[in-house]
């Protein structure tokens, strides 16, 4: 490709830097040349935001262009206002006459209202802030003439609710500027043509260019051993806190990654009980509050920090290029997730990145050298693309009567163009519409819920409010509260996360604060619990986790049974493993094996579907209910990503119909009902289809006001029409989202074919990390860790006989 055709001041100021132009900067210019849109995949580091903006300059360059001619999308507000410092800084040294502004929730409402009158050249925004914009009857003024849409780290939201909103967006400027052309940047893509779907205008992957970048230098990754055995059990590895203080010291700039906030708070808390040297560490995740991380950030930035232990809030294109080393703590649960964090490392393309893996036990590290070969193979992981949220497409439409009448068969033909609703038909799309307009049939005899009228064959708003209202309350981000876990007389013992609140039903026992506890109900932001005359069954686990990959789930199970490989395994995994095939069996990739044993008087199934903790945790919820319909008086159950264990009374003869795929009907269906998972899904698709409202001019409702109000609606439609759109959206979350219901039906579909049960006399080696965790749990007080670790021993005695 011809090197000329940028103008001369670009090549002179690559020039002045050292630097030359990639071939893919050139293939993105070339198609913007060409006028086509354009998918870029690139490595971290290879200057994938420059390329998206180079068309951009060049054309401001050669024509004189007054108003917007340029959008950003950053799914962060961190990294859009970190792209304006780097994309000022050749602006400048160019002495270009370029005028770039962000737009993002931080933005003053003054400067807001300005920009939709005198837009910049360069608007740098996030989805839910675009959105906003296509809301204001101006914005067909402003936005007209766009020539171009850059969207970064698509990977990131683009499946999402997030990526609903911004594709139903991108649909109504498409409407607005027919001529502008979309682009996008990801370092981590598997599947390329599912994304070009998404970006193309017809939802068709032909109508987008796809531009691979140029080969990176390959990544330098090693694995930390603990000095003494690797644990059964846990997931922070404290073990190897000496270690990494070591790590830091020799370099200047360390990035600790970490998959929970919890684990890096702990980590945090664990490097400056050892930092002895007072190395100046600092912590960064999505709970600190935007000016502790708005200081941590700048204090990287100036190089002030030695290291820095962070969580997924970092893992997106934050540029600090003078980053020595990545350390993840704990499995990384998926190979691209990883690939993106070790690109944080030596941010340039020409230099590899350098990157120590911390497992936390036995399992983990098996997950850690599954993703460490993805890695080195260049394996990323895939996902399919499901259909778009109904309550996004309602956000959407108020939105769009925010911004002037409408036309229904016009905006049915709009939506559907944007892939994630390319097949909704005419009566879902006027469902949706009427839903808008009266909010279903048991709500539409109150006023507030009529937002839409039909005048003139065009769609307005009833009442200008409406519109001001959804400017205050529009995104797809709705903040989970934490439960206040009290006594019927009102003791406070402490808050859980609402996702494990969620999954109770009134019975069910857990443990918290060193407590057995019965749920009595939730109301309001209370759970509300008694003490528990029977065996607590639940162990309460506190913070969100990533999911495990399929891919890497399958790599894992490949490792279990290629003995040949074993060799680069340590010592002790080896063994462990070598214990699990003379003493019991280990699973293969096309089986579910259960076995069955007896410990200290009660009974256990431990379950290998290597499915991820939030399946099996489904499963654990299913499973124990039917065991109790089938008298078998179950216990307990605790799950990780890779295996599930119950105990019960009675022993389990025939695990087989305990896997019958009507589970996911019967079960299931009772599981939902009864627990709170289905109300709180409710609330979120509440709020975020608009029939509930966060904020209103002038004052914020608290949590529990909007839990109050989502409750009382979801118990009125439930009564009155069950079959309400918005009940409909609450079920297909639960089932899919919270649930994992896609891979746990996968599995409930073959497990007929392929349960193999193995019944023991006593614990088998595979099963051990689980019954470690059940003595941390505190679940089960006879069962403690030191007394595994006995029963391992005699394990191993058996592993070394001839």
């Amino acid at each position: 490709m011809n090197k000329y055709i940028f103008p001369p001041i670009i090549n002179q100021w690559f020039g002045q830097r050292g630097w030359r132009i990639r071939r893919h900067q050139y293939e993105m210019a070339k198609a913007a040349e060409q006028g086509q849109h354009a998918l870029l995949v690139a490595s971290t580091g290879a200057g994938k935001t420059l390329a998206g903006f180079l068309p951009t300059l060049a054309d401001l360059i050669d024509t004189p262009f007054d108003g917007l001619h340029s959008i950003y999308v950053s799914p962060l507000k961190a990294l859009a206002v970190d792209v304006e410092r780097n994309l000022l800084h050749p602006i400048n040294e160019m002495g270009l006459d370029i005028y770039v502004e962000t737009r993002t929730g931080d933005t003053s409402s003054a400067r807001k209202a300005r920009q939709r009158v005198k837009p910049p050249h360069i608007l740098l925004t996030t989805p839910e802030s675009l959105s906003l914009l296509l809301s204001y009857p101006e914005s067909v003024d402003m936005l007209c003439d766009v020539r171009r849409i850059i969207i970064d780290e698509v990977h990131a939201f683009a499946n999402s609710k997030r990526g609903d909103l911004l594709a139903l967006s991108l649909a109504r400027l498409s409407q607005i500027a027919p001529k502008c052309q979309r682009v996008a940047l990801s370092a981590t893509i598997e599947n390329p043509v599912q994304y070009q779907q998404w970006l193309s205008p017809n939802a068709r992957a032909d109508d987008v260019m796809l531009v691979q970048g140029e080969s990176a230098a390959a990544p330098q990754l090693s694995i930390m051993l603990p000095e003494n055995e690797m644990p059964w059990a846990g997931h922070s590895g404290n073990y190897a806190v000496p270690q990494i203080l070591r790590e830091i010291e020799q370099n200047n700039t360390s990035l600790i990654f970490c998959n929970t906030r919890f684990l890096a708070e702990f980590t945090f808390q664990k490097l400056w009980e050892h930092n002895d040297k007072n190395l100046p560490i600092g912590l960064h995740h999505g709970s600190l509050s935007f000016e502790a991380r708005q200081k941590v950030e700048g204090a990287m930035a100036q190089g002030k920090l030695r290291a820095l232990v962070c969580t997924s809030s970092l893992d997106l294109g934050v540029d600090w290029g003078d980053v020595d080393c990545v350390i993840q703590m704990g499995a990384p649960k998926g190979s691209s997730r990883l690939l993106q964090r070790i690109g944080r490392s030596n941010h340039r393309m020409d230099e590899p990145s350098r990157a120590i893996l911390v497992p936390g036990n036995r399992f983990e590290y098996l997950e850690t050298l599954a993703a460490f070969d993805a890695v080195n193979e260049g394996v990323q992981d895939s996902e399919e693309f499901r259909p778009g949220g109904l309550d996004v497409l309602a956000q959407f439409i108020l939105g769009l009567a925010s911004a002037g009448p409408f036309d229904e068969k016009q905006a049915h033909q709009m939506v559907c163009t944007a892939m994630p609703y390319r097949n909704i038909d005419a009566e879902q799309f006027s469902n949706v519409l009427q839903y808008v307009a009266t909010g279903g049939y048991a709500l539409r005899a109150y006023d507030k819920y009529c937002k839409l009228v039909q005048q003139d064959g065009l769609w307005r708003l009833s009442h200008p409010k409406y519109a001001a209202t959804y400017r205050l309350n529009a995104g797809t981000i709705v903040d989970l509260p934490m439960l206040n876990v009290r006594f019927k007389n009102g003791r406070s013992l402490g808050k859980v996360e609402e996702n494990f609140a969620a999954a109770l039903c009134p019975g069910d026992c857990f443990v918290f604060a060193g407590l057995a506890l019965e749920v009595i109900s939730i109301k309001d932001l209370d759970l509300l619990v008694r003490a528990a005359t029977r065996a607590a069954s639940i162990p309460s686990y506190m913070g969100a986790r990533l999911p495990l990959t399929t891919h890497l789930a399958a790599r894992v199970r490949e490792m279990l049974v290629d003995s040949n490989g074993w060799s680069r395994l340590p010592d002790d995994v080896r063994l462990w493993l070598k214990m699990q095939g003379q003493r019991s069996k280990l699973p293969q990739p096309d089986e579910l094996l259960v076995e069955n044993f007896p410990l200290n008087n009660l009974h256990y199934l431990a379950i290998y579907p290597f499915e991820g903790w939030n399946a099996h945790q489904s499963l654990g919820m299913l499973l124990t209910r039917r065991m109790e319909n089938m008298g078998y008086m179950p216990m307990g159950f605790l799950a990780n990503d890779y295996a599930l264990l119950i105990w019960s009374v009675r022993h389990v003869d025939d695990v087989k119909p305990l896997f019958s795929p009507d589970i996911l009907d019967e079960e299931f269906t009772d599981w939902i009902e009864n627990s709170y998972l289905l109300k709180r899904a409710f609330r979120e698709v509440a709020v975020i289809s608009g029939l509930v409202e966060r904020q209103h001019p002038g004052k914020r409702k608290s949590g529990r006001q909007v839990t109050f109000s989502t409750d009382l609606i979801y118990d009125v439609l439930k009564k009155y029409e069950p079959d309400h759109l918005l009940m409909q959206a609450a079920w297909a979350d639960a089932r899919l989202r919270m649930t994992d219901i896609g891979r746990l039906g996968d599995l409930m579909d073959r497990a007929a074919n392929i349960l193999v049960q193995v019944d023991l006399d006593r614990i088998s080696p595979l099963a051990v990390p689980l019954l470690a965790m059940i003595g941390r749990e505190n679940v089960m007080q006879k069962n403690t860790e030191d007394t595994l670790l006995i029963e391992s021993q005699s394990l191993g005695d058996i592993a070394m006989m001839p």
